[in-house]
Parts: structure tokens; C-alpha cells; sequence
């Protein structure tokens, strides 16, 4: 599957839950691949997904994202894959 396609517009109908993509901090990823992966995943810009990265490693976690449960979990999956560890939870 291709990251581009995971975070095209996701709109929230009115009464929808909201979910949120969490990063933890790991010792393996480097900040390249985890920046790389914020990037094409969720399609953050670079500044955005540095300053997550950043997050992560000062925090130990960085909420990534927010929007529909199904999208944060296509998103997660594909995190996954990549070796990050992510959660997807409702707020």
C-alpha cells in the first residue's frame, strides 16, 4: 500500500468519534526513518514531522494524528511495518 494514499483528506462526519496516532520513543529508529515515515504516512511536511520526532525522544510519546479510527488504523499498521511503535486511541 502506498503512504500516499493513507492521508488524503479524512473528514469527520458531525457525531464521529475523534482517534489519535501516538508514537513512543523506541532505542532502534533513527530520527531519519521516523521523520521519512511521518512524512509519507501521515503526510506530515518535514518541520512537522522533525518536531514529532524531536516530541517523541524529549517525551517518550507525541500524538501524531487525529481523525477517523479507520484511517489512524491503516496509518498504524503501516507504522508498524516500518518498526515504530504507535497506538491508536480515542480521545
Amino acid at each position: 500500500m502506498k503512504g500516499e494514499a493513507l492521508h488524503k483528506k479524512d473528514s469527520l462526519k458531525k457525531d464521529e468519534e475523534k482517534y489519535i496516532l501516538i508514537l513512543y520513543n523506541d532505542d532502534v529508529n533513527t530520527f531519519t526513518h521516523v521523520i521519512k515515515s511521518l512524512v509519507e504516512v501521515c503526510g506530515h511536511d518535514d518541520f512537522q514531522a522533525e518536531q514529532c520526532a524531536m516530541l517523541t525522544h524529549l517525551k517518550g510519546r507525541c500524538d501524531i494524528k487525529t481523525g477517523s479510527k479507520e484511517m489512524l488504523h491503516s496509518m498504524n499498521r503501516t507504522l508498524k511495518i516500518r518498526g515504530l511503535i504507535t497506538k491508536v486511541e480515542s480521545l
